[in-house]
C-alpha cells in the first residue's frame, strides 16, 4: 500500500471513530478485520481483541450474509435485518444491522450495528422536544395575554372594595384579589425562564451540586441520605451557576417531595452521580465529550399516567405542585446545548442530564 493510500484509510478510520453507528469491516468468513470505537463500546471489547473474532459468535445471521456480499460477481443491495448481539455475561440486546459491500475492495463486507433501543429512544426525544416546546410556547403567549386583565381585575376589586361597608360583600371582593394574585403568581412563574439572559462563565458542576446538596439536606432532615458518586475527572462546563443551581434544586427537591414517606421512615435515598460521556448526540449535535449527571432517588417512582408529558408546563404528580418545576428544568438545560431524560420505576427514578464539554465535531 502507497503512503498515500495508507494516509487516507488512516484518516478515513478516524473519521469513522467519530460516528455513533457501531462499524465492523469484515473478511468473507465473517471475521472482523476492523471496527470503530462505537462498535468496541457496544460490543465491549477493544478492536485489538475483536480482530479474527467470528462476528456470527455475538450477531446471528451475519456470517452466510457476509459470504454473499464478499461475492463480487453478485450484485446485492444492502442487507438490513433487526437480530440480537450476544455478549458475555450480558443479556442479548436487539440491534439493527446493515450489511453491504465495499467498493474496490477483496472480499471484504461492512457491517453496521445501531442498537435498537438507542434509535427509538431518539425518535422519541426528538418528538417529546418538538411537543414540549410548542406546550410552553403556547402557554408563554397565553400568560402574556393573560398578565394585563389581571391587573386590572385587581385594581377594580380593590376600589370595589373601598366603597363596600357591608363585611360579607368585602369577603368577596377579597376572594378576587386573592385569587388575582395567585394567578399572576403563575404567569410570573410561567413566564420566568425566558425572562433572564444566560450569563455564561465556567462552573465547577460539583460546587454547584455540593450547594444544593447542603440545601436540600437542611431542608428535609437526616431522614434523606444523600449519597455523591463523583468522577473527579470532570471538568468545568460553559454555564450560567445561578441557572444551574436552580435545575439541580427543582430536580432534588422533587425527588425528596416524593419520597416523604420514605424520610418519615428514614430510609429515604438520594445519589448524585457524576461521568465523563463519550461520543455523545446531543440536541442533534454529535460530542467527544459531555459531562452526564444523574440524580437518582428511592421514592416510589413517577405515574405512568405521566411519565412521557412530565416536562410538560403544568403537568405534576404532586398534591398541590404547579408543574412547573421540571418544564423549567428542562428550559434550563436545553439553554446550556444539554438534554435531559428519566428512566423511572418504584423503587428507582433516574434524572440524567448530559451537559456537552467543547465545540461538536464538524
Amino acid at each position: 500500500m502507497s503512503r498515500g493510500s495508507s494516509s487516507f484509510y488512516a484518516r478515513l478510520q478516524a473519521a469513522a471513530d467519530l460516528l455513533s453507528t457501531g462499524v465492523v469491516v469484515l473478511d468473507r468468513y465473517a471475521r472482523v478485520l476492523w471496527c470503530n470505537t462505537a462498535a468496541e463500546m457496544l460490543i465491549g471489547c477493544s478492536r485489538r481483541n475483536l480482530k479474527g473474532t467470528d462476528i456470527g459468535l455475538l450477531i446471528t445471521h451475519v456470517r452466510e450474509w457476509a459470504e454473499r456480499f464478499s461475492d463480487k460477481d453478485k450484485k446485492l443491495v444492502p442487507y438490513t435485518a433487526v437480530t440480537e448481539l450476544r455478549r458475555p455475561l450480558a443479556e442479548p440486546e436487539p440491534v439493527q444491522i446493515m450489511l453491504s459491500s465495499i467498493a474496490e475492495s477483496e472480499s471484504s463486507v461492512l457491517l453496521e450495528i445501531v442498537p435498537v433501543q438507542k434509535a427509538m429512544d431518539c425518535v422519541r426525544q426528538e418528538q417529546e422536544a418538538g411537543m414540549g416546546e410548542a406546550t410552553r410556547s403556547l402557554l408563554r403567549n397565553l400568560a402574556h395575554e393573560v398578565k394585563n386583565p389581571l391587573g386590572g381585575i385587581r385594581g377594580a376589586a380593590q376600589l370595589l372594595e373601598a366603597e363596600l361597608d357591608n363585611r360579607e360583600q368585602r369577603e368577596y371582593t377579597e376572594v378576587i384579589i386573592s385569587e388575582a394574585d395567585r394567578l399572576q403568581g403563575l404567569v410570573d412563574r410561567l413566564l420566568q425562564p425566558y425572562r433572564r439572559e444566560s450569563h455564561l462563565a465556567e462552573v465547577n458542576l460539583h460546587e454547584v451540586l455540593e450547594r444544593v446538596r447542603n440545601l436540600v439536606s437542611a431542608e428535609f432532615g437526616s431522614g434523606l441520605s444523600v449519597l455523591r458518586d463523583y468522577d473527579v475527572s470532570v471538568p468545568p462546563i460553559l454555564g450560567d451557576r445561578e441557572q444551574l443551581i436552580q435545575v439541580f434544586l427543582n430536580l432534588m427537591r422533587n425527588a425528596a417531595e416524593a419520597g416523604k414517606s420514605l424520610i418519615a421512615e428514614g430510609r429515604a435515598e438520594l445519589t448524585i452521580k457524576t461521568r465523563i460521556a463519550r461520543q455523545c448526540t446531543i440536541q442533534r449535535k454529535r460530542y467527544r465529550l459531555a459531562v452526564n449527571v444523574h440524580v437518582i432517588d428511592n421514592g416510589p417512582g413517577i405515574d405512568k399516567r405521566i411519565r412521557e408529558k412530565i416536562f410538560y408546563p403544568l403537568v405534576t404528580g404532586h398534591d398541590g405542585g404547579t408543574g412547573l418545576g421540571l418544564s423549567i428544568v428542562q428550559t434550563y438545560v436545553e439553554r446550556h446545548g444539554g438534554a435531559i431524560e428519566v428512566d423511572s420505576r418504584p423503587g428507582c427514578t433516574d434524572f440524567s442530564l448530559l451537559f456537552p464539554l467543547g465545540e461538536p465535531i464538524n
